[in-house]
């Protein structure tokens, strides 16, 4: 009995399209000599032929029928091999040749998978004709092996195809590829405003979505507001040069995207696994568990595959992190073009394609005319005006340099998101051989259980044993202590998307005129396959088809300033039809100046017939752009006017800003978030989906009585108690100082909490900046007006970072380059470093209080340093310093000491008399004494949360001494650097209902953080760094009851001590860098969410004040205690809007001003 006959008695539908053996010319020359070396090693599954012909999910194909292609088809195909060969049940017999070599098996594979491309019975979507097996027939021909091994080529074999998206080849046409209808269209997630400084696209398709423009610090958030889903999204376009303000969100967003997709990893295998099963068993297959699971891991590997596309230094970028960044299951592709070795394609080539769309990348660099030369003239720096010899710029990299450059980048890229690396993973080493530090493991010898190591150290006063330990594998990031030398490339990235080519429509009526009988074969020429009539005539898809549509498109074009333009308008691209056919709109990312460029109006008037959509940060408006944040706020507003205030904004309409635009105004549309730009079936830009501009009036207006009652309340509350009020905020050494909470959430942005950042304004002295979350700078835009914010930048003296995990740094160059501009006008200067120069005097570069000290671990300082070499964000005009902690049982004082990076020693000293100094001599040239940044004291210690966090206490010249935790456990030698502290400034990430988690997770509760502040004896006690999902109110209650609150000194508490153990992590990554989306889900159990407010009790007696920190709020330090009498109002506040959020979501309205977007 046939296959077919078997197939249709298993209840099964013939399959309508007739199967045809592939009509190319037969080459067997070729294949011989690599088949009968690659034949008896790679071992095919081997299926009855009966089982297959006939049945739609296979392709058949022979080998004698394989096409001898080209080198250069091989080339593409080779990258996507054929992985996973499913393993036979029954063994293939010994080769007795096993001299395969991994290019003869890839050409193999390359020259099955080229021919499986060329097989006329295509489905619609090429993609998912490729998941299907296809059927392997071993040729008929003879071949020169042994009868044995021929014996076993006759036997048929099923080849599973690859689960990867493969890029179409280049000069290969799509038009043959038929692509199902699906909506097609840009949408703005950002415009520029001041916490969004970036434009981001969205490009949507029915099953995919495509990430497009800047991914600027404060995307992730936005993206979060507008419910975009991100989990589509598996390529990232990034336009613009390659600069911090163009990419300062990317590294957050990956991390984002990264857990995701690790939280659905294993649902999507699951799935996975039961579809293939399911589909072999309906097609008889038989079963093999391991092979089905291997082959599920792979698919589901390739749809959380990330690829990202950008201009030069991309690699290295992302590199610089590899020390706080590690994931693992998320494989990062980063395509770089505009370098020199970019090999060039034909122009109509499409430089990137998938199933979707068709991508042409415009590398722009700046006109030579304008971007030599700078606008100004060089300030001179503090060792030129001294007569000191200036280190020049560096060297000139040349192409081999760059080549190798960006390899060890790509390397180390790929190691952090998809490294194999377990962080149990313990490796035996010769105890002399170990590198310190680290934590040594032995195997007790009576039972084999691995204890640690507790004898002489390496490095120590007594002698090592002779001993083999356990130590953990490195991290291969953290063998790389420096990336190899870069430089800034000024490259610009635009971009042309395009969709495929939509076939014409068929016509009945005209296959019935040509003899074609209805059925199987209308439906092989709507697939694009000739058939025959009933006169045996040859009858081809044109002849029945109507015309081709081409698809639609746009050029996405960033021009960061007016430099670029002259380069960008004179590219061949828009000249050519081929590329052009179909491309209807421009989108125009414009720097300051550049929408008057007369060569850019210029060439818009030449393209009027297409549609053009600007934005830029002097067109669009600074609306709020993160409404649920701003709203909160609007609300705190009306509860309690003094400490918060309406976020800055303006809302400048578009009509306003075409104005400025003179002649242009009639062709140009002005971006604005929400707005569409449809390109199938036509190319429209549509405002019908705008956000609208949020209305803090009608917020106000939405305002519970009941909570306004309690506001008033609380306000003659305050009132009454003035003069009590007044004389704790007199016995304070300065009262007046301000603390700005900017960002007062954990982990990641949300709705109504950004990461950590805290700004403390001290009069007479300057600002200090305690963390500097993603998107800082954007808060500090929405907190103080322009001219305020800029006096604000002038005093700004010391940046704090706590530790290494994103959420509390990644803001940190935007605030430095904001600086950089307002205090220097980006004029760069020598770059300092006691390792270079024996005359270097730390307190001399302190006098004229231009420097901006970045105070951490060396970690954070080696990240700054490094990313320097590729963007002047302003690192030469930073004090970079390092403060060791302090050891207080060992009587040990903290220290700070100008940070020397690795390439200031091994690369430019060599063997110079400076580099072979000794490193004793250059640390005491190195040393900054507290007084040099005009503060009385410093301090930190080491706090249990991850590698190198740590906590400070800061003394001012006044005697006002402020404490910062960053993130941690209850810290008792906190408590004693920071004695007598004026405030202290914790985290309280979890409730007390939660205490598990915050030990798991080493972080604190509020009742610990307030046992720390009291054992400080502080005055007052500001509570930051909550959970995002739910926004609790602690109540105080003063007793004298036992289980009030008692200082951390009274607790008993034996947690171990950080500041004398040896980390055990000194040696791995920072693992965690951002908070995994698990602990977030833990932290906000919905149960304990909707729990009434917590009552805290604390010891009858203490007059220390707390206060609740939220977003924007600013406070000075003597008015703390009036805020104890707004906590009723808070609670009722926020219990009305839980109530709101639990309401179930009304259905998706279209129309102006929809802010729910279920089209993401």
């Amino acid at each position: 009995m046939s296959s077919s006959k078997q197939h249709a008695q298993r209840g099964k539908k013939e399959d309508p399209r007739p199967v045809e053996e592939p009509k190319v010319a037969t080459n067997l020359a070729s294949l011989r000599n690599l088949s009968s070396s690659v034949y008896p090693v790679v071992q095919f599954q081997r299926r009855a032929a009966a089982n297959y012909k006939g049945s739609h999910r296979a392709a058949r194909l022979r080998l004698e029928g394989l096409k001898s292609i080209s080198a250069d088809k091989q080339a593409v195909y080779a990258s996507d091999l054929v992985q996973g060969l499913f393993t036979d049940h029954r063994k293939a017999p010994e080769a007795t040749e096993q001299h395969t070599t991994a290019p003869q098996l890839q050409a193999l594979r390359g020259l099955l998978h080229s021919s499986a491309r060329s097989q006329p019975s295509r489905s619609p979507k090429l993609r998912s004709w490729y998941k299907r097996p296809s059927i392997i027939f071993p040729p008929s021909t003879a071949l020169d092996i042994s009868p044995k091994l021929r014996s076993w080529y006759k036997r048929p074999s099923i080849i599973f195809p690859p689960s990867t998206t493969l890029d179409i080849p280049k000069g290969g046409s799509t038009d043959d590829i038929q692509f199902r209808k699906m909506r097609s269209f840009f949408q703005f997630v950002t415009t520029p405003t001041a916490d969004t400084p970036g434009t981001t696209l969205l490009l949507h398709f029915d099953n995919k979505r495509y990430l497009i423009g800047n991914i600027a610090e404060g995307t992730q958030r936005a993206s979060i507001e507008q419910k975009v889903r991100l989990l589509k999204v598996s390529e990232i376009f990034l336009t613009g040069n390659t600069s911090w303000e163009k990419t300062g969100g990317l590294i957050g967003m990956i991390l984002t995207l990264a857990d995701a997709a690790a939280s659905s990893a294993q649902a999507s295998l699951l799935e996975t696994k039961k579809k293939l099963l399911n589909r072999l068993e309906r097609e008889g297959v038989e079963i093999n568990e391991d092979d089905i699971a291997a082959q599920a891991a792979r698919e589901v590997k390739d749809r959380v595959r990330l690829s990202i596309f950008g201009g030069p230094n991309l690699n290295y970028t992302l590199a610089t992190a590899r020390r706080f960044v590690f994931r693992k299951g998320m494989p990062v592709d980063v395509h770089e073009y505009g370098h020199a070795t970019t090999q060039s394609t034909p122009l109509s080539d499409p430089t990137w394609s998938d199933d979707n769309v068709q991508v042409w990348a415009l590398p722009v660099s700046p006109s030579p005319k304008t971007s030599s030369g700078s606008s100004s003239p060089r300030k001179r720096s503090y060792d030129e005006l001294n007569g000191r010899e200036i280190l020049s710029s560096r060297p000139s990299l040349n192409q081999t340099d760059k080549e190798r450059a960006l390899m060890m980048s790509k390397s180390v890229v790929s190691e952090m998101f998809d490294s194999s690396w377990r962080m149990d993973a313990l490796v035996e080493t010769p105890i002399n051989q170990v590198q310190m530090p680290a934590t040594l493991f032995v195997r007790n010898p009576q039972d084999h259980k691995i204890v640690k190591y507790t004898g002489p150290m390496p490095g120590g006063k007594q002698p090592v044993p002779d001993i083999t330990v356990l130590v953990r594998k490195p991290w291969p990031g953290a063998l790389i202590e420096s990336l190899p030398p870069a430089e800034p490339v000024k490259v610009a990235m635009s971009y042309i998307f395009r969709n495929h080519v939509q076939r014409g429509k068929f016509q009945p009526q005209r296959a019935k005129e040509l003899g074609v009988e209805k059925g199987p074969k209308w439906a092989a020429l709507g697939k694009g396959q000739n058939v025959e009539n009933a006169k045996g005539e040859t009858i081809t898809p044109d002849m029945v088809l109507g015309a081709s549509k081409q698809g639609g498109g746009a050029a996405i074009v960033d021009l960061p300033s007016s430099e670029y333009v002259e380069a960008l308008v004179s590219r061949s691209e828009w000249k050519s039809s081929e590329i052009m056919a179909g491309v209807g709109a421009f989108i125009w990312m414009l720097g300051p100046g550049v929408a008057s460029h007369p060569m850019l109006k210029q060439f818009m008037e030449e393209m009027k017939h297409m549609r053009h959509v600007v934005s830029s940060p002097e067109l669009c408006s600074n609306r709020l752009s993160l409404d649920s944040a701003a709203s909160a706020t609007v609300r705190l507003s009306q509860i309690d006017p003094i400490r918060y205030n309406t976020p800055v904004h303006d809302n400048k309409s578009a009509s306003q800003a075409l104005e400025s635009l003179g002649g242009l105004k009639d062709l140009v549309s002005i971006a604005d978030r929400g707005q569409k730009i449809q390109l199938e079936p036509s190319i429209e830009v549509q405002d019908n989906e705008i956000n609208t501009l949020l209305d803090a009036d009608a917020v106000r207006a939405e305002m519970s009585k009941d909570v306004l009652d309690l506001a008033v309340k609380a306000r003659e509350e305050v009132k009454a108690a003035k003069q009590e009020l007044d004389a704790w905020a007199d016995s304070l050494p300065q009262k007046d100082v301000e603390i700005t909470t900017l960002g007062t959430g954990s982990a990641l942005p949300s709705k109504y909490r950004n990461v950590s950042a805290t700004l403390v304004r001290v009069p007479g002295w300057g600002s200090m900046l305690l963390d500097a979350g993603e998107n800082t700078l954007g808060q500090l835009r929405r907190v103080y007006a322009p001219e305020v914010l800029d006096e604000i930048m002038r005093e700004l003296r010391v940046i704090w970072i706590s530790h290494m995990h994103a959420d509390h740094h990644l803001g940190t160059v935007s605030v430095i380059r904001e600086w950089y501009k307002v205090v220097h006008g980006s004029q760069r200067a020598a770059t300092c470093s006691p390792a270079d120069d024996a005359d270097f005097d730390a307190g001399a570069l302190f006098s004229n209080q231009d420097r901006l000290s970045v105070i951490s671990e060396s970690a954070m300082l080696h990240w700054l340093e490094e990313y320097s070499h590729v963007d002047d964000y302003g690192y030469s005009r930073l004090a970079p310093l390092c403060l060791t902690p302090n050891f207080p049982q060992k009587n040990i004082q903290s220290s700070l000491h100008w940070f020397i990076p690795p390439s200031s020693t091994q690369v430019r000293g060599g063997n110079s008399p400076r580099a072979r100094e000794p490193w004793a001599d250059k640390i005491a040239r190195a040393k900054v004494l507290p007084q040099a940044l005009n503060l009385q004291d410093i301090q930190c210690v080491q706090v249990q949360h991850c590698h190198g966090a740590r906590a400070v206490s800061v003394t001012f010249p006044s005697g006002f001494k402020a404490s910062y935790s960053g993130d941690c456990r209850p810290s008792k030698p906190f408590t004693q650097i920071g004695q007598g502290s004026t405030v202290c400034i914790h985290e309280a990430t979890f409730d007390d209902e939660l205490q598990g988690d915050a030990e798991a997770k080493n972080h604190t509760t509020t009742s610990e953080a307030l046992s720390v502040a009291l054992g400080m004896g502080a005055k007052a006690c500001v509570l930051t760094h909550f959970s995002q999902r739910y926004q609790k109110v602690p109540v105080l209650e003063y007793t004298e009851e036992e289980d009030a609150i008692q200082s951390l000194e009274t607790t008993g508490d034996e947690m171990m001590d950080i500041s004398t153990s040896t980390d055990d992590e000194a040696e791995a990554p920072v693992v965690d860098a951002v908070a995994p989306q698990a602990e977030m889900a833990t932290s906000v159990d919905a149960t304990n969410a909707k729990k009434a407010a917590k009552h805290i009790k604390i010891k009858a007696g203490s007059d220390m004040k707390v206060c609740v920190a939220f977003d924007y709020m600013r406070v000075k330090v003597g008015q703390i205690a009036e805020m104890e009498k707004y906590t009723d109002t808070l609670v009722a506040l926020f219990a009305e809007e839980e109530s709101e959020e639990n309401k179930p979501e009304p259905p998706n309205k279209k129309g102006k001003g929809g802010k729910t977007q279920r089209n993401n």
